[in-house]
């Protein structure tokens, strides 16, 4: 009887996380218009030697178990209602990927260690963010949509970039929350928040739905150049004359 009643409880909770991922894919697609589509997800077929949960593109050496787009590929992102219902009906586990670049968001990220202390940095300096996604290992500050020549130009400009820094644009990805990849829980760091500063800025899923999907304005996004030129004086203001934002 406890096996059974424990099974009926980790099918409800399945079916829930279920519901919260196409939930807040629909609100990126449709609400948003950030092009999205499902992650390879993780397998626990593809466990290697006890060292976690593996991912079902089933690449032994697969570097980002789960969080990267597999089947479809990553020019299917869309931002289509009906696609995107049909993707998570079918696979409700499965990770939700942003298509970073173009109209929709870019990131900058750095190992998790190092996020919490930027965050941290960039508090005390005053400097207003955007969304940051925080996994167990690596944390991403959403900013502004940039070119690669953008990008470019500004780094070419530094004198010193921290090594750590990686960036999301154009012909990239980045999974977003609610979602489980082989590292563990995909979360909201800093929630998004609406345009409005003085509207509240917990993101609202299953309310104030119109024709099956979420209303609402896209979130508020930074710069790239205010966010690497804040990340690169938190990095520079050790102490010790190293930096912050090592791994």
């Amino acid at each position: 009887m406890r096996e059974i009643l424990g099974r009926r409880r980790r099918l409800r909770l399945r079916r829930k996380e279920g519901a919260a991922r196409l939930d807040a894919a629909l609100t990126f697609a449709t609400a948003w218009r950030w092009p999205v589509l499902p992650g390879a997800g993780t397998a626990s077929a593809a466990l290697q030697d006890g060292r976690g949960v593996g991912c079902a593109c089933l690449d032994p050496d697969c570097a980002v178990p789960g969080a990267h787009p597999f089947d479809p590929g990553l020019l299917a992102a869309t931002t289509d209602e009906r696609m995107v219902r049909w993707w998570w009906t079918n696979r409700p586990a499965a990770p939700v990927m942003l298509a970073t670049g173009g109209r929709a968001p870019c990131a900058v990220s750095l190992p998790a260690l190092a996020g919490a202390r930027a965050l941290v940095a960039l508090d005390r300096m005053g400097m207003r963010l955007g969304p940051v996604v925080a996994t167990p290992t690596r944390w991403s500050l959403l900013v502004a949509p940039y070119t690669l020549e953008r990008l470019g130009e500004l780094l070419y400009s530094k004198d010193w970039v921290p090594s750590s820094l990686r960036f999301h644009g154009e012909g990239g990805y980045l999974v977003l929350p609610p979602s489980e990849i082989g590292a563990g829980q995909v979360r909201w760091e800093r929630a998004p928040s609406p345009p409005a500063a003085s509207v509240p800025a917990a993101p609202v899923f299953r309310r104030a739905v119109k024709g099956g999907a979420p209303v609402g304005a896209a979130p508020w996004l930074p710069d790239v150049e205010a966010v690497l030129d804040a990340l690169v004086e938190a990095s520079t203001s050790a102490p010790d004359g190293g930096s912050r934002l090592a791994y």
